[in-house]
């Protein structure tokens, strides 16, 4: 009996001394009271009475989110700020023996270089500038927390909270900058549309201008075609007038016709072109000679005819 208590025993006591590390933990050995290894990942077994796990450490990236630390512009204006510092640690000795609590440490850090930056910005320069900021946070504590044996990935400024007073005024320079751009907006708007109406209006004129000229184009076109017809009309008027003439004259010299006939002919033509309307006629004498002979002719004629 008292062999099987004794068999326990030991077990449990070589049980005691393996340890199996987590995978992204190290865990930090000291044998009797000074550094002796630090175990990665897997199966260790401690030496007995000797050695023992002094610290275990997370080597996964954390994060640490600060209260509000109060700081002040350039411009003497104090805000609070609140910031979150995302970290991993790349040596665990260092991390272990070179810092006393690294947590608060890094906390202490952060304030103090936040105060820094944001002491060389004015307000408007510091809430318009956060990239920045981040950069030079993260910069800066990453140089100084290298002997720590921790890395700073990322520094991020959570919130920026002015002073009442300052976000009012902000608040009102917003309304009046919203309602200045409105106005721009309002104001070109109306610009545009009678900028529009104007050139319509051109349009419009320039079009009737054109309709105008084309038609007095058309009608002058249309009254030189009337009139190019009207003299063809009478072209062709006088041109049958003259054949007509022509075949007259051509029939009496073919019907033989002598010259009192040719006479008489030409005074009906002269007949013709007084039109009862002319006071006097210039007749050449040859034809006035024939004509005295035609009269004698017309009283034989008369004296000879029966009396009734």
């Amino acid at each position: 009996m008292i062999f099987f208590v004794i068999v326990i025993i030991l077990l449990a006591f070589l049980a005691s001394c393996i340890r199996v590390v987590p995978q992204s933990y190290a865990y930090m050995v000291e044998r009797l009271g000074t550094y002796q290894s630090t175990w990665g990942a897997g199966l260790h077994i401690l030496m007995p009475f000797m050695d023992k796990v002094a610290k275990r450490v997370n080597l996964k990236e954390q994060v640490c989110d600060f209260p509000p630390q109060p700081v002040i512009t350039k411009d003497n204006v104090t805000m609070q700020i609140d910031s979150v510092v995302f970290f991993m640690i790349t040596d665990p000795k260092l991390y272990t023996y070179r810092v006393e609590n690294p947590l608060m440490a890094i906390e202490t850090l952060t304030a103090t270089t936040l105060r820094n930056i944001i002491g060389e910005m004015e307000l408007d320069q510091t809430l318009t500038s956060r990239e920045t900021i981040n950069t030079q946070m993260r910069s800066a504590l990453d140089i100084a927390t290298d002997p720590w044996g921790i890395k700073v990935t990322r520094v991020e400024l959570k919130n920026i909270n002015p002073p009442a007073a300052i976000r009012d005024a902000m608040e009102k320079q917003m309304k009046a900058e919203r309602e200045r751009r409105e106005a721009i907006l309002r104001a070109e708007g109306e610009k545009k549309a009678t900028i529009l109406v104007a050139e319509g209006k051109k349009e419009s004129q320039i079009l009737e201008a054109e309709a105008k000229k084309q038609a007095t184009i058309l009608a002058a076109e249309a009254q030189k075609e009337k009139e190019i017809r009207e003299a063809e009309g009478h072209a062709q008027a006088i041109r049958s007038v003259q054949e007509a003439n022509a075949d007259g004259i051509r029939y009496v010299k073919e019907a033989g016709a002598d010259k009192a006939v040719l006479t008489l002919k030409s005074l009906e033509a002269f007949e013709k072109a007084a039109n009862g309307q002319a006071t006097k006629l210039i007749i050449p004498s040859d034809i006035q000679g024939i004509a005295g002979l035609a009269s004698s002719l017309k009283e034989v004629v008369a004296g000879d005819a029966p009396k009734a």
